[in-house]
């Protein structure tokens, strides 16, 4: 028979169960100690539930955070207030040049004012109004061409928009997976405590050895620091959201919502046609191609002469009669080979350079859109393959591990591995997860779909 330690020569008890004996004692302290020294049970994600059973209390909603960026982002006002502008220009680029008034005194004998003006039949008063006049059409193309700045205006106000909620969405779901992780963290690191409470004990008893409490403590300090880089990157995300919204570094924290899996009801197809007609960016290069087309006519119309019409009214002397002079005048474009023909060129190659521009914006967000969609769809499997597989697998691997450790029928590397599978795949989910939202948010950015 096994020779008795001291604890059990007191109590009659052989080494197997004084195990047993000290495992249950420490298990007794820590259920009768304070409330933050209890444990809680570790929790795995359900198919098709939400991982909390109702939202956290002084939560932002992100309608909300969306709104107020709509109101305050000094990004998406600068666009506003362009676009703005830039519907005044139209009727300025299609109005007549202004007129000139012209007032004339011709004096004989004296350069003084009115000098000789009644002695003589040569000194008159003259009043006159001079109008340019361009050749037929060329202003009607230059507002239809200050039309399409307007119009690239409003796409690139839309554009702005999109990019602020995209970047508002991606900060706010980063925070939320960072406050999970944060959580996770700190839950795990209460179980992991209790892991090397049990190794302790254990080797205080002779059944385990010291190397195990080292592991457990050594693990406890890399949970440490992984709370640290959470912390840093949450703060990092916070500021961001407020420089987003335009708030003041010293206002409150934002504390997002739990997030929960968005479904993605279009197929890729559905959000490819959406490209070429809801997609700011491509819109705009649309709206400069008919520029271009508008700015290349014009080139042609310079080879037209634009006209002058003067009126102008004499006065000479009581005695006499006055004169009315009518004059009409013609620009003649003659310096065809060194201006004209360069600006047509010129013109024509702007819009080669704005068609393939356009090319290239719509195959870029092609690109985006199918890789977005994969990103989406590829989350959307793994979080099921989370909550339905590895989580509920690895979960149920460190319980019976713990119970096998407990009973000295597995080593602490075995139990270790098994804690540290079930900390990873946790943290990995909600990562998944907000990877998932983001692909949902970007691809909201480049096809104007609304998901809830």
């Amino acid at each position: 028979m096994a020779k008795k330690s001291e604890l059990g020569q007191r109590f009659g008890i052989i080494p197997a169960l004084e195990v047993c004996f000290i495992v249950l004692f420490c298990f007794l302290r820590g259920a009768a100690g304070s409330p933050q020294d209890q444990l809680p049970p570790t929790t795995a994600p359900e198919s098709g539930s939400s991982l909390r059973a109702a939202p956290a209390q002084g939560t932002t909603p992100l309608a909300k955070l969306l709104e107020e960026a709509e109101r305050n982002n000094p990004q998406y006002r600068a666009a506003y207030h362009a676009w703005r502008a830039s519907t005044q220009i139209p009727s300025q680029a299609s109005a007549l040049p202004d007129p000139q008034f012209v007032i004339q005194q011709l004096n004989v004998g004296s350069p003084r004012p009115f000098a000789g003006f009644t002695n003589s039949d040569f000194a008159y008063l003259g009043v006159g109004v001079s109008q340019d006049l361009p050749y037929p059409g060329k202003l009607r193309l230059k507002g239809e061409m200050a039309q399409r700045d307007a119009a690239a205006a409003r796409e690139h106000l839309q554009s702005a928009l999109r990019s602020v909620i995209e970047q508002l969405k991606t900060a706010y779901f980063q925070l939320a997976y960072e406050l999970e992780a944060l959580a996770i963290v700190e839950r795990n690191g209460k179980l992991l405590d209790q892991v090397e409470k049990i190794a302790n004990a254990r080797y205080r008893v002779g059944q385990g050895n010291q190397q195990d409490v080292l592991k457990a403590q050594l693990q406890q300090t890399r949970l440490l620091r992984e709370g640290a880089m959470h912390h840093q990157e949450h703060w990092r995300l916070q500021a961001q959201l407020k420089q987003i919204l335009n708030r003041p570094p010293g206002s409150p924290d934002i504390t997002p919502e739990q997030l929960v899996e968005t479904p993605l009801n279009y197929t890729v197809d559905e959000l490819l046609e959406r490209v070429r007609t809801q997609n700011p960016d491509v819109r705009t290069q649309e709206e400069m191609i008919r520029r271009q087309g508008l700015e290349l006519e014009l080139a042609h119309k310079d080879f037209y002469p634009d006209f002058n019409v003067q009126y102008m009214w004499q006065h000479t002397a009581e005695q006499f009669r006055d004169y009315h002079m009518l004059s009409f005048g013609v620009r003649i474009p003659v310096h065809r080979g060194r201006k004209l023909r360069p600006e047509v060129a010129g013109a024509a190659e702007e819009l080669s350079r704005a068609r393939r521009e356009y090319e290239a914006r719509t195959q870029q967000a092609y690109f985006d859109v199918r890789d977005q969609f994969v990103a989406a769809d590829t989350s959307a499997q793994l979080l099921k393959i989370y909550r339905e597989g590895l989580i509920p697998q690895a979960t149920a691997t460190y319980d019976a591990g713990l119970a096998a450790y407990q009973a000295s029928r597995e080593d602490f590397e075995t139990l270790l591995g098994s804690f540290l599978d079930v900390l990873n795949l946790d943290i990995e989910y909600w990562r998944t997860l907000a990877e998932h939202e983001t692909a949902l948010a970007r691809l909201e950015q480049l096809t104007g779909i609304s998901l809830p």
